[in-house]
């Protein structure tokens, strides 16, 4: 027996006014963060080829893309850098005029209130392309957490209001705690990649920032994409070395991880919509195969639903102009 026709789920779906105040879900614009990547020599910028409206910035286009993001409402950046030299321990990364450091001094005069985040990680400034240090042809993890540290700091010197570890050196949550608490910065946040995964959905990533590794691959220190119980205890990790805010990578493929994460600890969680899944949408909306704005719109309330506070993601401008239409 059912209780129909005295119980009719459509009642409540008739309309969108009515669909809007059932709603259990919602998407605003100031739960989002948008990638941006800083590159050295460039005077014009670079759109990345696998990325369909993604750009390499120079620092002299930085200021009006930055106004661009804050006028739509968006609240925060996530930086990667792209430096002219890279050498075997990332030497650029941890400079006080780095391409990171000149872009948060540059964003913080010219958009004081756009929050900025930077992603701290080696690779991007290697010459082999891993994110630590490489000794016998391996990565050292506790080598790599004093730079780890030491560009945590030089970031926050610059102003960098959340910093981002995203190396998945064990140990390198509580370095950074502990550098930046010693130097008088105890009040800035650590959002973890905690729960980071050795994904194939990176790949657009590593073309935008020149990440790719030179040799072998990231496994011995990104996580497993089956494992999830493993995830949960990266998170306890970090939140006992000093997490402010947590995040699973990538964040299509692993909404179980999310929604896991969501019910085992209070902290807020970041997750990253990765430059994988926003080329796999751009591509088949681009070939007419799929309505770009609604699947986009649907990918992102699924990841809220999962559990997540925050969502990363390079669609940040278009879905703040979708909701302002609203």
């Amino acid at each position: 027996m059912t209780n129909f026709p005295i119980v009719r789920m459509r009642r409540t779906r008739q309309n969108e006014k009515l669909r809007g105040l059932v709603r259990e879900t919602h998407l605003e614009v100031s739960q989002l963060i948008y990638p941006l990547f800083i590159a050295e020599g460039l005077d014009k910028p670079r759109e990345v080829p696998s990325m369909p409206g993604i750009m390499q910035w120079p620092l002299e286009h930085l200021g009006r893309e930055a106004e661009r993001i804050a006028s739509l409402g968006i609240p925060a950046v996530l930086l990667f850098g792209i430096p002219n030299e890279k050498d075997e321990v990332g030497s650029q990364a941890y400079h006080p005029e780095g391409i990171i450091q000149q872009a948060m001094r540059r964003l913080k005069a010219e958009t004081p209130d756009l929050l900025v985040i930077t992603d701290v990680c080696l690779c991007e400034y290697t010459s082999h392309g891993h994110c630590g240090v490489i000794s016998h042809g391996s990565v050292e993890n506790d080598e790599s957490l004093k730079l780890l540290a030491q560009m945590s700091l030089s970031h926050v010197e610059a102003g960098a209001d959340i910093v981002a570890p995203s190396d998945m050196m064990d140990g390198r949550v509580g370095a950074i705690r502990r550098t930046l608490d010693e130097h008088g910065f105890s009040s800035t946040p650590i959002m973890a990649y905690s729960a980071k995964y050795a994904s194939g959905f990176y790949g657009p990533f590593r073309e935008a920032a020149g990440s790719t590794p030179q040799f072998g691959d990231r496994r011995s220190y990104q996580m497993d994409p089956a494992n999830v119980r493993e995830a949960l205890r990266e998170i306890d990790l970090d939140i006992a070395e000093g997490a402010d805010i947590v995040m699973v990578k990538p964040a299509m493929a692993y909404m179980d991880v999310i929604r896991q994460v969501r019910d085992h600890c209070d902290l807020p969680i970041a997750a990253y919509n990765v430059s994988g899944e926003f080329a796999m949408i751009k591509a088949a909306a681009q070939n007419g195969w799929i309505d770009e704005r609604r699947v986009t719109m649907e990918v992102l309330t699924g990841i809220r639903r999962a559990g997540a506070d925050m969502i990363i993601t390079y669609f940040a401008p278009e879905v703040a102009s979708w909701l302002k239409e609203k």
